[in-house]
Formats: structure tokens, C-alpha cells, sequence
């Protein structure tokens, strides 16, 4: 039989409730050595799941569990983003967000944090992020202000609380290996996602004139031939999505060191 004392109902106000040190009094907390709080580790399981991408460029199986992976084979989600700024506790959110052209939207997150005892007065952080028609899917470039917003918020709170897992709202969710453009000033400019794979793709533009990933793989060949770059894995790359991020680098820098190849997209 239910005791009495179990039936009684949570007051919420106590939930929310902070002590002198700012910190939730019904909150069990974690620290660092250095005794700030150790947020990462305020991160309830069920908000985080493995890192597809980051499992499928390199061939393997994605978990099925969280469990002894590490920050970077990780993504969060926007809930859990919300749960650690709730905990924190702060005084206000505001965005700037900007439409620098069709198809192209950067947005800027302030927050106001409250005081505590790692800080004894409120503190202004604040974080930028983009949504393009280049990094969203198809459903999620209808609403780029949205996506840019979540994107600001959640990279606002991580880098404010030493959270070093990506966001899953950050990861580029575009469908295509195509490369997306935009009119800006007037002027036509390609736009790509703001990782390796993206910034090999600007500088195959930018340097080589390659759009087409056909054409890359004939400049990997051509690579070979002069001995300059040698991977046998890369046959079983069939998109720009498809090679490893360290890959990716060290790409980038032969193109960069290796501008007089003979190379002919044809």
C-alpha cells in the first residue's frame, strides 16, 4: 500500500528553486576539477544518439546506443540544448536574423545568463549560424529562418558551457552533392555547408573550376598519375558526402600546393 507521503504532489516552484551559489537545489551536479560545473556530463542520455554521418563515412555500422562513444561520434538534441540553458538559468534570449539573399539566411542568438557562482554578474554570450538552401533538406529550406534560429541557440549554449557535442540542428541536412548558388549583390555565388566535405567543394570551384563529382575523380586520377596523392580507398567514394573529413584536408591542401597540374575537367 502507497504511504501518504508518496501521493503528495511535486510543488514545481520548488523544482526551479536555486540555492546561493545559483545553482537548482533539487539537482544533483557534477564538476570539473577546476570546481566549475561539468555540463557534458548534465546531459541526460535520451537526448543524445550516435552520429550517422560521422559512422557512415567511414563504412561502419551505425550503434544502436550512446553507450562508450565518444563527444565527437555524438549529436544532441534541441531538447537537451533547452534542458542545460533552463539549468544554467539565464535572464533573456534574443535573435538578429538577417536574410542575406534568397536561399541564404544568418542568424545571431544573445543570451543573458544569470549569475552564479562561476560568474557573480549576468553575462551576454553570443553565437552566429547560417541555414542555406545549400545545407537544409528539402522540407527544412521553407523555413530557413527557423532552422538558422535553432542553429544560433544551440551553438550559443554549447560554447558557452564547454559542450563539445554538435548539435544534430547544425549538421548539414542537404540531399545533394550538387553545388547550390544564390544571387547576392547582384552577383551569382556558390554556397556551401561549412565543413570539410563543403570546403573541398569551394575550393574545387574556386581553384579548379570543378562542380561535378565525376570531375573530381578525374582529378584524383590525374592525382595518381603524377604520384602527388594515393588512396585506395578512394574508388569506393561515389560522392563528395561519401569522403572522410581528414581526406577531405588533405585534399584541399595538395590543391592548394599543386595548382600546376596538368589537369583537364574535359
Amino acid at each position: 500500500m502507497m504511504s501518504p507521503m508518496s501521493d503528495k504532489k511535486i510543488y514545481g516552484p520548488d523544482i526551479y528553486k536555486r540555492n546561493e551559489h545559483g545553482l537548482l537545489e533539487n539537482t544533483d551536479y557534477e564538476f570539473n576539477e577546476d570546481g566549475s560545473v561539468n555540463w557534458r556530463a548534465m546531459i541526460k542520455p535520451e537526448f543524445l544518439y550516435a552520429n550517422k554521418g560521422w559512422f557512415e563515412a567511414r563504412s561502419m555500422d551505425v550503434p544502436t546506443t550512446v553507450e562508450g562513444l565518444n563527444d565527437n561520434q555524438l549529436l544532441i538534441m534541441l531538447g537537451g540544448i533547452k534542458e542545460l540553458a533552463k539549468m544554467r538559468g539565464y535572464h533573456s534570449v534574443d535573435f538578429d536574423v538577417n536574410t542575406t539573399s534568397d536561399g541564404y539566411v544568418v542568424a545571431k542568438c544573445t543570451i543573458e545568463w544569470m549569475e552564479n557562482y562561476e560568474s557573480s554578474h549576468a553575462t551576454l554570450y553570443t553565437d552566429a549560424a547560417n541555414a542555406t538552401s545549400a545545407n537544409t533538406d528539402d522540407f527544412c529550406s521553407k523555413f530557413l529562418e527557423t532552422i538558422a534560429c535553432n542553429r544560433a541557440f544551440v551553438r550559443c549554449v554549447r560554447n558557452y558551457l564547454g559542450v563539445h557535442i554538435v548539435g544534430a540542428d547544425e549538421i548539414d541536412k542537404s540531399n545533394s552533392d550538387s553545388v547550390s548558388s544564390t544571387s547576392i549583390a547582384g552577383e551569382t555565388t556558390n554556397i556551401f555547408a561549412i565543413t570539410p566535405v563543403g570546403t573541398l567543394q569551394k575550393t574545387l570551384v574556386e581553384v579548379l573550376k570543378i562542380t561535378e563529382f565525376e570531375q573530381f575523380k578525374t582529378y584524383l586520377r590525374t592525382l595518381w598519375k603524377n604520384e602527388i596523392y594515393k588512396n585506395e580507398d578512394a574508388k569506393d567514394w561515389d560522392s563528395f558526402k561519401s569522403i572522410p573529413a581528414k581526406e577531405c584536408r588533405i585534399i584541399i591542401a595538395l590543391i592548394r600546393n599543386n595548382q600546376d597540374v596538368d589537369y583537364n575537367p574535359k
